[in-house]
């Protein structure tokens, strides 16, 4: 009974763990994102050159986020990262039109890589609450997401600064990952 009863609890109590690449262009809110998941707070970041990893533990699973730097010479680099990657969060600044077609590339290049076939798709379309951001299925067309069939994707309005669907996008994500267990 007492071996039941322990492997009961752990099933529901297990820290699942869960390498999650966030990627995106510079200036989308990747690292605001971060650390409000991390902290619960908005800190002051500079574009990242590089990196920053965090634990963000939601829901019984570990998320080890990798927020890659999406300055255009660094971009090349993101490759560097795919291995063990479950998912992927691919945050897009929703109020930016004009780049909307070059995060297009950057997206259809990621769905390309083999090292990241098994991969889910969280795309966070940040920056929602500005006046001109565009509406979650404008930007999805935009993106051509429905061209997306080899794998499950989702996308999410977010504000990092308010954290407005962030905990949405995890709840996906986390459902996403005890599907595949």
């Amino acid at each position: 009974m007492g071996l039941l009863f322990s492997r009961f609890y752990s099933f529901f109590n297990s820290n699942e763990n869960v390498r999650v690449l966030m990627v995106g262009l510079d200036a989308a809110g990747k690292t605001t994102i971060l650390y409000k998941l991390k902290i619960g707070e908005v800190v002051t970041t500079i574009p990242t050159i590089g990196f920053n990893v965090e634990t963000v533990s939601y829901r019984n699973i570990s998320f080890t986020v990798w927020d890659i730097g999406g300055q255009t010479t660094i971009r090349p680099l993101w490759r560097y990262y795919y291995a063990n990657t479950r998912a992927i969060i691919f945050v897009v600044d929703s109020n930016d039109v004009q780049r909307v077609q070059e995060a297009r590339e950057e997206l259809e290049h990621l769905m390309t890589e083999d090292e990241l076939r098994d991969a889910v798709l969280l795309v966070l379309a940040n920056k929602s609450d500005l006046p001109y951001a565009m509406k979650p299925s404008d930007l999805a067309d935009r993106l051509r997401l429905s061209e997306i069939r080899n794998r499950e994707w989702y996308i999410q309005t977010t504000c990092a600064t308010t954290g407005e669907g962030l905990y949405e996008g995890l709840d996906w994500l986390a459902r996403e990952m005890t599907k595949k267990k």
